[in-house]
C-alpha cells in the first residue's frame, strides 16, 4: 500500500492490482468503509481479467487524513435530516461527496492517469457518479453499484437495516468484531452470508484502524449532497447499474431509478445478491464489469 499528498493537505491511502499497462479501474469505497471492503480477492480477480486496479480509503477512513478539527453533532445531524432541513443539514456538514469525488479526481491525476473507469458501491457509487459529473474528461466509463440517485423518492432502507446502520458498535475489538458481523447480517445476500468472512473483515479494519467520528462527518456529507437525478440526465459515457434484488439497506429502486435516469445506462439485477459482494458472485460481478470497461478499452 502507499499513500499520496494531494492539494489541501490530502492523504489518501492506496493500493494496486495488476499491470499498469492495463485500462485501470478505480474502486470507491462505500460509507464507512476502508479500501479493504473491496476484497483483495475481488481485486485480483479482476486484475486477472485485465485491468490494472486501484482501491483507496476515502477521507475520514482507514489511513487517509481525518478531519478531526470538524467535530459533527450527530443529533442535530439526524434531526435535521428527520425533518428534511436540507439546509441545516448544509451547514452541519463540513464538506460534501462532491469533496470525496474530487479528492478521487486528485487520486487519479498523481497517479498519472488520464482517464480511468470508475466503480463505486453504495455512497461509493454516488461518489462516482459525482466524478463522472464533475470531471467528465477522466471517466472513461461509469459502473455505480447498490447505489442510488440521492433522491428520498427511491433506495430507502427497510427499517432493521436503518436500525442497524445507526446502531453504534462496541469500542472493544471483540465487541466490535460481534456489532458488525450482526449488522452485516441484517443487509447482506441471504443465501451466501458467511459469518468468518464479516468477522475477518471486521476485525482487519479494527486492527487497521477506524474513526468512528469521521464515519458521523461522512453521513453528513451523504445527507448534504441531496438528488443527483438532473446531473444524472446530463451524463454521456457508457454507464453499467448494478443492483441486488435482496438490498435491505438501499432498495433495489434506487438502482433502478439510477439507470432510468441516465441516458442509456445498462442495469444489471443480481438475484440473491443483498448490500455486499460475496465471494460467490465475484465471477457474475467481475465478468460485467470487464465487459462494461471493453466498451471503451479495445
Amino acid at each position: 500500500m502507499s499513500k499520496v499528498n494531494l492539494p489541501g493537505s490530502i492523504d489518501l491511502e492506496y493500493e494496486t492490482f495488476g499491470d499498469r499497462s492495463d485500462p485501470p479501474v478505480l474502486l470507491v469505497a462505500g460509507f464507512g468503509a476502508q479500501l479493504l471492503a473491496w476484497n483483495s480477492g475481488f481485486c485480483e480477480e479482476l486484475a486477472r481479467r485485465g485491468r490494472f486496479v486501484i482501491r483507496f480509503d476515502n477521507r475520514d477512513t482507514g489511513l487517509s487524513s481525518k478531519f478531526e478539527q470538524f467535530p459533527v453533532d450527530m443529533g442535530a445531524l439526524i434531526s435535521a435530516a428527520m425533518v428534511g432541513d436540507l439546509e441545516a443539514v448544509r451547514d452541519l456538514a463540513p464538506y460534501r461527496l462532491e469533496d470525496l469525488a474530487d479528492d478521487a479526481a486528485d487520486l487519479i491525476a498523481a497517479l498519472g492517469l488520464d482517464q480511468v473507469h470508475v466503480v463505486g458501491a453504495s455512497m461509493g457509487g454516488m461518489v462516482a457518479q459525482l466524478i463522472a459529473i464533475r470531471h467528465p474528461g477522466i471517466v472513461t466509463t461509469l459502473t455505480s453499484m447498490m447505489s442510488s440517485t440521492g433522491s428520498s423518492e427511491v433506495g430507502q432502507s427497510t427499517p432493521d437495516a436503518f436500525a442497524a446502520l445507526m446502531k453504534p458498535a462496541s469500542s472493544d475489538r471483540d465487541g466490535f468484531i460481534a456489532d458488525t458481523v450482526a449488522s452485516s447480517r441484517v443487509w447482506a445476500s441471504k443465501r451466501y452470508f458467511d459469518e468468518s468472512s464479516a468477522a475477518a473483515l471486521a476485525a482487519a479494519s479494527y486492527d487497521r484502524g477506524l474513526c468512528p467520528t469521521g464515519t458521523t462527518r461522512q453521513l453528513a456529507a451523504l445527507l448534504a449532497t441531496g438528488s443527483l437525478e438532473s446531473e444524472l440526465a446530463g451524463l454521456r459515457l457508457p454507464v453499467l447499474v448494478i443492483h441486488g434484488t435482496d438490498d435491505t439497506l438501499i432498495d433495489v429502486s434506487g438502482g433502478r431509478r439510477t439507470a432510468e435516469v441516465i441516458p442509456g445506462a445498462e442495469l444489471l439485477i443480481v438475484p440473491d445478491m443483498g448490500h455486499d459482494r460475496p465471494e460467490a458472485l465475484w465471477p457474475v460481478l467481475c465478468a460485467a464489469i470487464e465487459t462494461h470497461t471493453r466498451r471503451s478499452s479495445d
